[in-house]
């Protein structure tokens, strides 16, 4: 039975926000790294090179294979801001029409920055996501 390739390393969530190259990205890192930590009251873990993981959560897949993966986490990425807080496409519907500008894919929630959306409504998005992953 194979592993995930994507696994927790030692690597501190200070020392990854600081090497990011621009600055409106560490404060929105920054800031995305506190609403997740108050919503899961779990520690930042990093997940490979560049996920940042709030709690964790057992998947099983169809295979009846197991792998350990964030609850909730977040990821800087070259176009966008990903935020792994959906349940697929049509999770959270009535704070998605709320949030201001964004796109989904499945189970992942895509913004440019922070000053694009609604910060009341993504908390309340991300605290949702943590209360229907955990059941």
């Amino acid at each position: 039975m194979a592993e995930a390739n994507t696994k927790p390393t030692k690597q501190s969530l200070k020392d990854f926000i600081s090497s990011l190259p621009d600055q409106q990205t560490r404060e929105d890192c920054a800031a995305i790294a506190r609403l997740m930590e108050a919503a899961t009251g779990s520690k930042p873990v990093m997940w490979g090179a560049n996920i940042v993981g709030f709690g964790t959560k057992k998947y099983k897949y169809a295979s009846g294979q197991e792998v350990d993966w964030p609850l909730i986490g977040f990821s800087p990425r070259k176009q966008n801001l990903v935020l792994y807080v959906m349940s697929g496409e049509d999770s959270h519907d009535d704070l998605l029409t709320k949030l201001g500008k964004h796109s989904v894919g499945k189970g992942c929630l895509y913004i440019k920055r922070l000053s694009d959306v609604d910060l009341p409504t993504l908390k309340r998005l991300i605290n949702a996501s943590v209360k229907r992953k955990k059941r």
